[in-house]
């Protein structure tokens, strides 16, 4: 396949990204073919397993994942989601091991809310992604989006708030990451309940 990355390698990590969709889908995060998830498998040079495009969230197996490398073009394997260059981007500027991109009711409800920015404070829930649960306020940045991922990934990287593991980009969705699938797991639940609570709060 790769110096790197061996065939085996890229499809135990398929499996856990099967794994993760199947969870996200299962909370309608990622309907029909919506979404992708990413996980590093090097760092020089930058690999990542990504989602294969097309495919049903639900049900992914671990071959449905495709090898990109740090401008998310496909290395190994068939089409990656057209997102990829994105998860990159994010995985090069905030050290993540893991990307996810859900489209969630909340996250598009409240980005068209607060286009300048999510703010929280005094939740128990913020100690999730790392902060204090009082006396702190947290911004969630909204970004507009942009079909071209270069774009999107300046305006991600200009926004970003690093007391922060996500970005909400209106009208389209969530991009939450972590040190790993499993932080990233979390910090995906934490991050969407805070919306939801905001949006039923409203």
């Amino acid at each position: 396949m790769t110096a790197c990355i061996s065939a085996r390698e890229l499809e135990e990590a398929g499996a856990v990204l099967a794994a993760e969709s199947a969870r996200f889908a299962s909370f309608g995060w990622m309907r029909g073919t919506s979404g992708n998830l990413s996980m590093v498998l090097s760092r020089a040079p930058l690999r990542l397993a990504v989602t294969a495009s097309g495919h049903d969230k639900g049900e992914l197996t671990p071959r449905d994942v495709v090898l990109v490398d740090g401008q998310g073009a496909a290395v190994h394997g068939g089409r990656p989601s057209a997102e990829a260059e994105l998860h990159a981007r994010v995985a090069a500027l905030t050290g993540a091991g893991a990307v996810v991109h859900v489209h969630t009711v909340a996250s598009v409800a409240m980005g068209r809310r607060e286009p300048g920015g999510i703010v929280f404070r005094d939740l128990e829930m913020l100690k999730g992604v790392g902060q204090p649960a009082h006396d702190v306020e947290v911004t969630l940045p909204v970004i507009a989006n942009s079909q071209d991922m270069s774009e999107l990934g300046d305006r991600l990287e200009a926004a970003r708030n690093p007391g922060m593991p996500a970005v909400v980009v209106a009208g389209h969705g969530l991009y939450v990451w972590g040190a790993d699938p499993r932080q990233a797991r979390h910090h995906t639940e934490v991050v969407e309940w805070l919306l939801e609570l905001e949006l039923f709060r409203r």
